[in-house]
């Protein structure tokens, strides 16, 4: 049996690797094959391309490379056709996969979408549209399910796999001892994402609000690295600020362990550190016609994962011209430990994690790709 995974970022590459390595463990004869990354090949997915040359993100930026887009789009294509899948799994990345879909469903292609759009939020009409093209729908958050089976599609919840891998590898103390933080200092983490976008919209700010909190209180300031990002650019940006910001590679989870609170742009991030009861400030900010553009077609009350999980803003959100320096100081003021509405938010984060379902989610999910795609399960 034949599967091909369609993963084209950080956060999807994650998840195609988790659903490789389950699916490897319930089917190892199974051939899976794939558009990821290197997350993904290294849990067995051969890979016939690397997102990495081909991330994206915003309308300006897929405009300017849409000729490159479109060659990719054929590239797989005929790459679909000549190995010919069993099944077809879409993760997330809706712009590209669902014309990817479109175009390989003539051959006969079974179609599974594992993260599908967000037809919750905005263009509710797409569930209609996708329901047309996808055999077997998997959702990540039980908020996604209503829009599509009115629409008509077969989609389950099996959990998030999120509850499984959010997990530090150190105590309190022995992350306190690996990053040389002492206990009457505080720990505020910055998290701009991974896209280039994102980081060049949103990090300034951030790095303006450490200057500002550096003169308040005594604080240790840690930027985790995501696998993609520009290393150089980062640390050129933070010189430019003149701030003391520690980068690392690795160990995010136990940074969120130990930490009072992050300014964070909005994304699976913010339920990661939900996961480990870290309060967020979250932002997010997007070039003026991006914003324009979602501005008309999106119509959500709140834009973080934790806050639409409780359907009301459990942990500040600040948006476009919200995101600056003074505003992030305000917010993350009020998150320190010891803080009284700390105590508040961290209590409302842990009724939002426990509406993501129980451990073992992408065993459930793969057992389900498996069964969809007909294969047998050892």
């Amino acid at each position: 049996m034949k599967i091909m995974l369609s993963a084209g970022e950080v956060s999807g590459d994650i998840h195609g690797a988790s659903l490789a390595r389950e699916i490897k463990k319930l089917s190892p004869s199974t051939e899976l094959f794939g558009f990821g990354g290197e997350k993904m090949s290294a849990a067995g997915v051969r890979l016939v391309r690397d997102y990495k040359d081909y991330n994206v993100m915003g309308v300006v930026e897929v405009v300017k490379n849409l000729r490159r887009i479109f060659k990719l789009l054929d590239e797989l294509t005929e790459i679909i056709r000549e190995e010919k899948p069993d099944l077809l799994v879409l993760i997330d990345y809706p712009d590209f996969n669902w014309r990817l879909a479109s175009r390989v469903k003539k051959f006969g292609v079974k179609i599974l979408s594992y993260i599908p759009p967000s037809a919750w939020a905005w263009r509710k009409g797409r569930a209609a549209d996708c329901a047309k093209i996808a055999d077997e729908f998997i959702a990540i958050f039980p908020f996604e399910l209503p829009v599509y089976e009115a629409a008509g599609a077969k989609i389950s919840f099996f959990g998030n796999p999120l509850v499984d891998t959010v997990k530090p590898g150190f105590s309190v103390t022995e992350a306190r001892d690996y990053f040389g933080v002492r206990e009457s200092e505080h720990v505020i983490l910055l998290l701009p994402g991974s896209r280039r976008q994102e980081i060049k919209l949103i990090l300034p700010a951030m790095l303006d609000a450490v200057k500002i909190l550096s003169a308040q209180k005594p604080a240790r300031f840690f930027l985790p690295l995501a696998d993609n990002v520009d290393e150089s650019k980062i640390r050129q940006m933070i010189s430019a600020a003149k701030v003391d910001v520690t980068l690392t590679k690795s160990q995010r989870y136990d940074l969120m362990h130990i930490a009072d609170a992050a300014m964070a742009t909005s994304g699976t991030v913010v339920m990661e550190a939900a996961l480990l009861g870290l309060p967020c400030v979250v932002l997010y900010k997007m070039a003026r016609l991006n914003y324009f553009i979602g501005k008309m077609l999106v119509k959500i009350d709140n834009f973080s994962l934790p806050n639409i999980l409780m359907g009301k803003k459990i942990q500040p959100e600040l948006l476009q011209d919200e995101v600056t320096a003074e505003k992030i100081v305000e917010e993350i003021s009020k998150l320190y430990c010891g803080e009284k509405n700390r105590e508040k938010v961290v209590a409302d984060l842990k009724t939002s994690c426990a509406k993501l379902g129980e451990p073992g989610a992408a065993s459930r999910v793969a057992k389900k790709i498996l069964e969809v795609a007909g294969g047998e399960i050892s």
